[in-house]
């Protein structure tokens, strides 16, 4: 807790600091307008990134959305609602998940390309990768497609090499209600 406290203390702190010195410089040079200026356009920078900060999850947009399905080659054609979004971040952590409700046509037409691909699997059971797995840090992208028995799941997972997280995606729909759950874990 009070490694938190000092961390936002520091971050205020440069934040002030980097704002008083926009307004001082220049009035130092003899540009006092010019600092005033300067130091409104600094503090307004911070607040919309603090303010986007903490609403990053009420500003997601169906665009948004869509972009990530289509990095898994799923594209929603009919219309969707964001049920719900939640993301989540700490000091080399991230995680996102998204639930969107989609039409009929669209679930039947993903489900169609999840069973119809090279690779689907009807009796795997959801393992995912682990840090024990040789390839876990190097390899190439690997999408898996599977049925459990509440889902049809796409699961994309892409090494970046030792010390950096890989990529896992994992895309969800559920049998028996039009929804599709989206997550993505960076650890």
């Amino acid at each position: 807790m009070i490694i938190y406290f000092l961390a936002f203390l520091i971050i205020g702190v440069i934040t002030v600091g980097i704002i008083f010195l926009s307004y001082w410089l220049p009035k130092k040079f003899g540009y006092p307008k010019i600092g005033k200026y300067l130091a409104i356009f600094v503090t307004l920078f911070f607040l919309v990134m603090i303010l986007m900060s903490v609403f990053e999850d009420e500003l997601f947009s169906k665009n948004e959305a869509r972009e990530l399905l289509k990095e898994q080659n799923i594209e929603l054609k009919d219309d969707i609602e964001i049920k719900e979004n939640k993301s989540m971040s700490s000091i080399g952590d991230y995680y996102h998940t998204f639930t969107l409700k989609i039409s009929k046509k669209d679930k039947a037409r993903i489900i169609s390309e999840i069973k119809s691909s090279e690779n689907f699997d009807q009796n795997i059971t959801e393992k995912p990768y682990s840090e024990e797995d040789n390839d876990y840090y190097k390899g190439p992208k690997r999408i898996k497609n599977y049925e459990t028995g509440d889902k049809f799941v796409r699961e994309l997972f892409e090494p970046h090499g030792e010390g950096y997280a890989p990529v896992w995606r994992k895309i969800e729909i559920v049998k028996d209600r039009n929804e599709l759950i989206f997550e993505d874990i960076d650890e």
